[in-house]
């Protein structure tokens, strides 16, 4: 079993800064696998940011030069460093495992708004 427990969320104005975190439990097998997704209102979940094979990094569009993640092996914890927050950032995040089959955190609300 696999455990995802996301936090760091909250509102930010326009223009600020938040860092989330993943932690992971259980039967992980390697952070590579280990990325963040989002859900606005309306819309369907969507990658943000991710490791791929070789521990490179995978961006959307929308956030390249704004967002970066990172990890922590030694805590099992994966981070989301988002800079620059616009109010179409405003989602649910979620934290995802994929190795095949897919785990997800319950998520953790964004809020960019003045």
């Amino acid at each position: 079993q696999v455990q995802l427990v996301e936090s760091g969320g909250g509102l930010v104005q326009p223009g600020g800064s938040l860092r989330l975190s993943c932690a992971a439990s259980g039967s992980i097998i390697s952070l590579n696998a280990m990325g963040w997704y989002r859900q606005a209102p309306g819309k369907e979940r969507a990658l943000v940011a991710r490791f791929s094979s070789g521990g490179r990094t995978i961006y959307a569009d929308s956030v390249k030069g704004r967002f970066t993640i990172s990890r922590d092996n030694a805590k099992n914890t994966v981070y989301l460093q988002m800079n620059s927050l616009k109010p179409e950032d405003t989602a649910v995040y979620y934290c995802n495992y994929n190795i095949g089959l897919n785990y997800w955190g319950q998520g953790t609300q964004v809020t960019v708004s003045s």
